[in-house]
């Protein structure tokens, strides 16, 4: 941006939004403010009153706040706490309660009094409940009203637990659950049918009732919302978009979750731009679609009528641009990912040289590599490259208590033909342990060990498909995502050091990994950032100085047109070994009976349909047509540094 002042480009917003560089940077802030206004009323002999949320999105707040008790004497004693919701039937002890996730993340590591912690009551009586919400009011307003609310926002547009129908005037209520807020759980509960279908919630009023408001987001995934939420118009099916009334709301976000802001997406649209060749190759794309034109046809008046005069003063005609950008998108093209030997790579996205290539696949889970780069796998292998997959975790926390014990009968079967006693008292082992700990129990080191073995099984058979055999696979089982759960996990050297051993080992010329701009919380994004510090301590290696990475966007994603530097398109054929690489995770299918027919090939047919949208792009933009295409983005250590 340049020669304007932040209001030209923030005038599409209707919230204040603060965009940081990490979601470190943004906590740290929020952080600092919480803890002024603790020192101020503790020095005043007052109470803070500070709202609550859960799940992945405040943990760094909460880990900076314990960081300021222990080191600068930030004292919890006269502060007062309400969260925002809790699940409906679940005990306070639940692993996945949010009673017990606060007590996990801030209660127990720092000096505030249980008796001033309050989070709904999730088993309180069906016929009990409207008292208990009314309850939950008045105590909050006995508290003097919440200082500081902190909110995170749901895929649905939901805070707290305000589904799509909340307006502005509710209040502390019994709700039940959207399908999709659902969906986004059913990881942490083991699958979708043991997410509960209800949760006690305050309102949207309650919350608009703050004194001030921040709201935290990370990641590409909320990026739509978020921009709905602050550009679009208050609607009740974007409950977050009621805080546009707030007097005094912050939205703190990080690039990739504000990446779809106006100012951010379409910045040419709200002020004057730097055409750097990344802008015009973003505004060119996008001006393509919108006037639904191949780039070879567009006009000066389409570039002057869409607020893009400036780059024709700038760049010239339209007819020179067109050309340099059909050119630029045209040698993103390839159906060689490893890079065609004797061939002129003057124009190819990957070097002719050295061939063959060792080829580095890094999988956060199993499933993720044939899901995102299947087609790739497959060429690579049959193109005669040395290709390794390496999964960073197990997986085992994604498989359903089902599926476990269909193996242990199946172990049993077979110890019990073959005599082996062993095999069957690991079984029985493991089967009493899925009885012992019920539906809502967290799994023990056997149980995961035996769900671990499970996707190694499935990914073994998917490899197989993509021309790649067990030989080259590497379960690296990380211990950040062993010892840990989903939303709480916490990377380590021990991590790091797995990671700088197998790249040391294996000194590979191109790496497909993935995780930029995802939940910092989330598997891909450790991932990301394991590797990102391992090949930090690599960065004196000669290997590295010739190594390519390449990002592949993650499940349920794909880069933007515009991002992608090497498009690798799939013949009919080879999608199909893709979708049928995917169905051998049989695990990850519906995990609900009740939505079994909508959704038990929603994976196939999300890969699906990502990669046919990207060839049909490619085909509008007046690029050959193909039945599918993955996209890639290369990726430069030296430069993200």
């Amino acid at each position: 941006m340049s020669h304007a002042s932040i209001s030209d480009y923030t005038q599409a917003e209707r919230i204040s939004t603060t965009i940081y560089a990490d979601a470190d940077e943004a906590c740290a802030h929020v952080a600092k403010a919480i803890g002024c206004l603790i020192r101020e009323r503790n020095a005043a002999g007052k109470p803070t009153v500070l709202g609550l949320a859960t799940g992945s999105t405040p943990v760094r707040l909460y880990r900076e706040l314990i960081r300021m008790h222990r080191e600068d004497r930030l004292s919890f004693l006269n502060v007062i706490t309400f969260n925002l919701d809790e699940y409906y039937g679940l005990p306070g002890d639940h692993p996945e309660s949010y009673r017990r996730f606060m007590q996990d993340q801030l209660f127990d590591h720092v000096d505030l009094k249980p008796e001033n912690t309050h989070v709904p009551d999730g088993l309180v009586a069906r016929e009990e409940v409207y008292a208990s919400c009314q309850a939950y009011e008045e105590a909050i307003r006995e508290a003097g009203g919440i200082d500081i609310q902190i909110l995170g926002i749901g895929r649905t547009g939901h805070i707290g637990f305000n589904e799509p129908g909340s307006d502005a005037t509710t209040r502390t209520r019994l709700v039940t659950l959207d399908s999709l807020t659902r969906r986004d759980a059913a990881r942490d509960f083991l699958g979708e049918e043991n997410v509960p279908r209800h949760a006690i919630t305050m309102g949207v009023g309650t919350i608009l009732d703050a004194r001030k408001v921040y709201l935290l987001a990370w990641g590409e995934a909320k990026a739509p919302v978020i921009m709905q939420s602050v550009e679009g118009v208050q609607t009740d099916s974007i409950p977050a978009s009621f805080l546009q009334q707030h007097s005094d709301c912050e939205f703190c976000l990080d690039a990739a979750a504000a990446s779809h802001l106006t100012r951010a997406r379409y910045p040419w649209l709200v002020g004057p731009v730097e055409w750097s060749p990344e802008m015009v190759r973003k505004s060119v794309v996008w001006l393509a679609r919108k006037v639904e034109k191949p780039l070879l046809k567009l006009t000066d008046e389409d570039y002057a009528e869409n607020g893009m005069a400036d780059l024709l003063t700038e760049k010239g005609s339209a007819y020179n641009l067109n050309i340099e950008l059909f050119n630029i998108t045209q040698h993103t093209i390839t159906g060689w990912p490893g890079g065609k030997p004797h061939a002129d790579d003057s124009s190819r996205p990957e070097r002719a040289n050295p061939f063959p290539k060792r080829s580095l696949v890094l999988s956060p889970e199993p499933m993720d590599d044939v899901f995102c780069l299947g087609g790739t796998l497959h060429r690579l292998a049959n193109q005669g490259h040395e290709v390794t997959v390496a999964y960073a975790t197990s997986g085992n926390l994604a498989v359903p208590d089902p599926d476990a014990r269909r193996a242990i009968e199946l172990i049993m079967e077979i110890g019990q033909e073959r005599s082996n006693q062993d095999d069957v008292g690991f079984a029985r082992e493991v089967e009493t342990q899925l009885d012992a700990k019920g539906q809502f129990g967290e799994d023990t080191k056997d149980i995961r060990h035996l769900k671990g073995l499970i996707r190694r099984g499935e990914t073994r058979s998917s490899a197989r498909l993509m021309g790649i055999e067990s030989s080259q696979l590497r379960f690296l089982d990380l211990p950040f995502y062993e010892e840990g759960r989903y939303r709480r996990f916490k990377r380590t050297e021990a991590d790091i050091a797995v990671m700088v051993k197998l790249l040391e080992e294996l000194k590979p010329h191109q790496i497909f990994a993935t995780g930029l701009g995802h939940d910092p919380l989330s598997v891909p994004a450790i991932c990301f950032e394991v590797l990102r510090e391992s090949l930090q301590q690599c960065v004196w290696g000669d290997w590295l100085k010739q190594c390519r990475i390449w990002l592949y966007r993650g499940p349920g994603a794909e880069w933007d047109t515009h991002e992608i530097d090497m498009a690798v398109p799939l013949s009919p054929d080879e999608f199909d070994y893709k979708i049928r690489g995917i169905y051998q995770h049989q695990t990850q299918r519906s995990q609900s009976p009740s939505t079994l027919r909508k959704s038990a090939s929603d994976s196939w047919n999300l890969a699906s349909q990502l990669n046919r949208t990207t060839a049909e792009i490619y085909d509008a933009l007046g690029l050959p047509e193909y039945e599918a295409i993955e996209g890639f983005k290369q990726w430069n250590l030296k430069e993200d540094a």
